[in-house]
């Protein structure tokens, strides 16, 4: 009986080491870029809170008046 399970010139590029290494390179770059800061909600928790103080303190006027 002869071997037919072995490679007969039928190559799979999709199983070549090379096309792998060029699929995981390109998602490299997208993935090693740090994320953008955002300053904007930040700024909304500051005046929050200090809103949140200005509030309080007003109650606590008006409660001891």
């Amino acid at each position: 009986m002869a071997n037919t399970q072995g490679p007969q010139g039928n190559h799979d590029p999709a199983g070549s080491t090379q096309m792998f290494r060029a699929f995981v390179d390109d998602g490299a770059p997208r993935a090693a870029q740090p994320a953008p800061t955002q300053s904007g909600p930040r700024i909304g928790l500051i005046v929050g809170i200090i809103a949140a103080v200005v509030i309080v303190a007003a109650v606590a006027w008006l409660a001891l008046k």
